[in-house]
């Protein structure tokens, strides 16, 4: 255990079960902070987090020998005891489980601290400080916390399970979070999720929010039975499971006989089709999702005595709950972690081991957010990016950044999909305007294009817009900044689409009929329940963004784009340019905008692969 002296200095790891990442924080705040799936490009790459970590010391100039201290996001020991305990008191059932699972915990798993020294000892880059290690939700809290805008709030952690601990609330005061309550393991909301998610034919740990997505189309019918039979949730946002309906406690799947006998038969098999079965458990989970949120709110406002909340945890993901603690107004302002899941508990474990260091209170509110917009990955160049296009002479024009802008936004006027590829890439899972694919909102056919014909994948998934800060209200009922794309809010009534007509098509559309009714001026981003997953922009957050939406604004009258994750599905978000002109040429985005270079897509020479790269590609 390290000692309680304050680092300057640390780099802080997650690794080894989902989204491994890298963050490092030095004197100078929040320094650098990447998954490592963007340089794997596996996605959800779970591997020791080598490629993350080096480009976090290489953006510093430094090595190992310059930090003070490592930091690991969890403590291996005890999550250990807790998988031990499980298969003991689930035994003889679990045996096949155990099994298979037991050899790697008994190998290196109980021994991870161990396992990232040796990494990093086999990596060249100097000695290996001091390793410390911090509770998963501790993690989580810290995340939340740290870095937000508040001298004080409360913390709110939901996700699967960390060592025990599945929910918590913490107090975030000064430079510390204290812990206030905590649920523990096997009773979780995020696994509840996930085993509807695994039920309705997704993949668990990365299909939650296409769950999500679907749950508009359907209508909550089973939620009673989820209240009566699945979960017992009192006043204040406890919660029990009822076990003997779920796997996981058991084994590699999370759903069972007992699910399908309460549910009127088997689970949606992977790329099956969708049926209302599947829409309707959507909307039901997600309503009770949203039922223990607000009540869970509710609980920490009231422990704490505070007035704003920070949020972090997989399921602080959910936007759509979010948003109905933000609309239910139970407290002042809502800061989320853009980085809620476990790839940010490297962040909140660096910034923990950093204790004792004081704030720059003399920032102003905007920039006191330390993530920085969440711009902490690699950028590059105009040198680097000529460069890459130099040596494959690819063609392409340079402008100047204004003249840039104009282009782009008369090309996205015109229809046109645009690859968005500036300054540094985003840490955590959403694209917020460095690593994007942007279109019209007012063309009805851009949500169909995009998804089919760029994204490649579901239909129904909905698309997020970005909008100028100073015109949000005129499209969103949004009543706070929403920066990082984690709020849902409804469309305002205003740019809604009212007649006698559509009231008609809305009631007797079902399922994915509901897509193609228009409900707004904005079709492309507007969701069957007229929401949105909105994203504001300044100028202090993105001055190039802000330009364009700008530029676009004055060509149209609309302050608003569709906005969408630079890459296809089943591959992470692009990080370098040649992952971006690789997406570029094998989907029919028209054009790509590269810092000050523009390539248009009817100047580009022939692509050919040597195999279909849509088979090489898992899908998510």
């Amino acid at each position: 255990m390290a000692t309680n002296t304050p680092a300057t200095t640390v780099l802080g790891l997650s690794a080894f079960y989902h989204d491994s990442a890298a963050a490092l924080v030095t004197g100078d705040g929040i320094t650098a902070a990447a998954q490592e799936e963007r340089f794997s490009r596996r996605r959800h790459d779970s591997a020791f987090p080598e490629l993350a970590l080096r480009y976090c010391l290489d953006e510093a100039g430094m090595t190992l020998a310059d930090l003070d201290r490592i930091a690991y996001y969890e403590r291996p020991s005890r999550k250990f005891r807790r998988v031990l305990a499980t298969y003991l008191g689930t035994a003889p059932r679990s045996f096949t489980s155990f099994r298979d699972v037991m050899p790697g915990w008994l190998s290196w798993k109980m021994r991870t601290i161990g396992t990232v020294k040796d990494k990093l000892s086999g990596l060249g880059l100097g000695p290996v400080p001091e390793i410390e290690s911090f509770e998963h939700h501790e993690s989580h809290a810290a995340s939340a916390f740290l870095p937000s805008p508040y001298d004080s709030a409360a913390v709110l952690c939901v996700d699967g399970v960390g060592e025990w601990t599945t929910t918590s609330i913490w107090h975030g005061l000064g430079e510390r979070v204290a812990p206030v309550a905590d649920l523990s393991f096997p009773h979780s909301l995020g696994m509840l999720y996930s085993a509807f998610t695994y039920f309705c034919g997704f993949k668990v740990d990365s299909g939650e929010y296409k769950l999500m997505g679907l749950a508009p189309y359907g209508r909550p019918v089973h939620a009673g039975v989820i209240r009566e039979n699945l979960v017992d949730v009192k006043d204040d946002g406890s919660f029990r499971l009822d076990t003997r309906y779920f796997e996981f406690l058991y084994g590699q799947v999370m759903t069972g006989r007992a699910f399908e006998e309460l549910f009127g038969g088997p689970r949606r098999e992977p790329e099956g089709t969708l049926t209302q079965r599947e829409f309707d458990l959507a909307a039901s989970v997600q309503l009770v999702t949203e039922e223990i949120m607000l009540k869970l709110a509710r609980t920490a406002r009231r422990l704490t005595g505070e007035s704003k909340l920070c949020m972090a945890g997989g399921v602080a993901l959910n936007c759509v709950a979010n948003g109905r603690i933000v609309e239910r107004e139970i407290f002042d302002e809502v800061w989320v972690q853009p980085a809620a899941g476990d790839a940010g508990g490297a962040l909140g474990a660096a910034l923990l081991a950093q204790r004792g260091r004081p704030r720059d209170r003399t920032l102003t509110r905007a920039s006191r957010d330390a993530m920085r917009g969440s711009r902490l990955g690699p950028s590059f160049d105009n040198d680097r990016v000529q460069a890459y296009l130099d040596a494959l002479a690819i063609p392409h024009t340079r402008l100047s950044p204004d003249e840039l802008s104009r282009r782009v936004a008369e090309q996205l006027a015109e229809g046109k999909v645009v690859g968005w590829f500036q300054g540094r890439m985003e840490f955590g899972p959403r694209a917020l305007g460095a690593r994007s694919i942007l279109g019209d909102p007012r063309n009805p056919a851009m949500q169909s294009v995009m998804n089919q014909k760029i994204k490649f994948r579901e239909s129904f998934r909905p698309f997020a817009p970005i909008v100028l800060a100073e015109h949000a209200s005129d499209y969103f009922q949004l009543t706070q900044p929403s920066p990082y794309m984690l709020i849902v809010a409804p469309i305002a009534e205003q740019q809604r689409v009212r007649t006698a007509d559509l009231d008609v098509a809305l009631e007797s559309a079902q399922g994915l009929d509901r897509l193609r009714v228009p409900r707004s001026t904005i079709p492309a981003v507007t969701h069957v329940d007229h929401s949105a997953r909105v994203q504001t922009v300044t100028p202090e957050q993105d001055a190039r963004l802000h330009r364009l939406l700008t530029d676009f604004h004055a060509t149209t009258g609309c302050p608003v784009l569709v906005n969408t994750s630079f890459n296809v599905r089943g591959e992470p978000i692009v990080a370098t340019p040649e992952d971006a002109y690789r997406c570029f040429m094998r989907t029919d985005i028209d054009t790509l905008a590269m810092g000050d270079f523009l390539l248009e897509k009817t100047s580009q020479p022939k692509w050919s692969e040597k195999e279909d790269w849509r088979e090489l590609i898992p899908l998510d």
